[in-house]
């Protein structure tokens, strides 16, 4: 009786099922029009569904393009970075020869002038090597593991020894949760981030550097924190460019390839990396690692 309802309430077909149809008749009429109204459904799905295929397609082949393209930069940089090694151990070790070997026939000002060449060979060495541990951040295959990253976090801070010796550190590790991920890379992390620390407290007389996590339902998150030189939030979208410097070279030292190492790795745990800083009151950098990785 409903379907009844329905289909006179359709002009048209009321005077065609007056006229023509019998009962039985119009019931076949009204299974044809629900039979062509699922047909014209499904065609409309199978369209989505073919369109929604092409799309993943091109996605995919989209995909390759850029991974090869990301694989041979990768491998272009560490290929330079290594050529690059050859000339600069020339240049360095030659002027070292020639301050040694010649110093009492070189004047005060060529010396100098020496020492700038050395100077900045070890300034360019140390690009190459962050370039390098750049490159491996992202080429390096992932072995995952159950990280205590307390522990780890101690065992990278016992590492700066020789940087944090004669000086008042407060260093302090919370109970972190343990996490899912690669320890080779998740030690650089943490290296990254505790050197860092450890670089812009050092006009501080009483540093502080906490190690601490925030709770969260999908993701292990953790933190550097420091009370340190800090920097101004409207450079912010600078923090993770490549060769990007907060601060002068006079400063603090540094090739500004650091943070980008930290984020590139993060990313390959599927997780992100985020900070916060007031100038001349320290830094918060967080990192997350999602908690179902495998």
């Amino acid at each position: 009786m409903i379907l009844s309802s329905v289909l006179l309430a359709i002009p048209f077909l009321e005077s065609f099922y007056n006229g023509v149809l019998q009962a039985g008749d119009y019931f076949i009429l009204l299974l044809l029009l629900l039979v062509v109204l699922m047909v014209a459904l499904l065609t409309e799905r199978v369209e989505k569904v073919r369109t929604l295929k092409n799309l993943n397609n091109e996605l995919k082949k989209e995909a390759i393009k850029l991974e090869d393209a990301n694989n041979e930069l990768e491998a272009f940089a560490y290929s330079v970075s290594h050529d690059l090694r050859v000339p600069l151990r020339a240049i360095d070790g030659f002027s070292r020869i020639m301050i040694e070997d010649y110093e009492d026939k070189l004047d005060d000002e060529g010396v100098r002038l020496l020492n700038i060449i050395r100077e900045n060979t070890k300034k360019m060495g140390q690009l190459i090597d962050d370039i390098l541990l750049l490159s491996r951040a992202g080429r390096q295959e992932m072995t995952i593991s159950k990280l205590d990253i307390s522990s780890l976090a101690k065992n990278v801070y016992g590492e700066f020894n020789q940087d944090t010796q004669g000086r008042n550190i407060d260093f302090t590790v919370e109970d972190l949760p343990k996490t899912q991920a690669d320890r080779a890379l998740i030690t650089q992390v943490l290296t990254n981030l505790i050197g860092n620390s450890i670089k812009f407290t050092r006009e501080k007389e009483n540093a502080k550097i906490n190690i601490g996590f925030k709770l969260d339902n999908e993701d292990n998150i953790y933190y550097v924190k420091d009370n340190g030189a800090g920097f101004d939030m409207k450079y912010y979208d600078k923090l993770f460019g490549l060769f990007q410097r907060l601060h002068s070279q006079e400063e603090f030292e540094g090739t500004g390839v650091g943070l980008s190492i930290v984020q590139r790795i993060i990313s390959r745990h599927g997780g992100r990396v985020w900070g916060e800083s007031e100038v001349g009151n320290g830094a918060t950098i967080y990192f997350s690692i999602p908690k179902n990785l495998k």
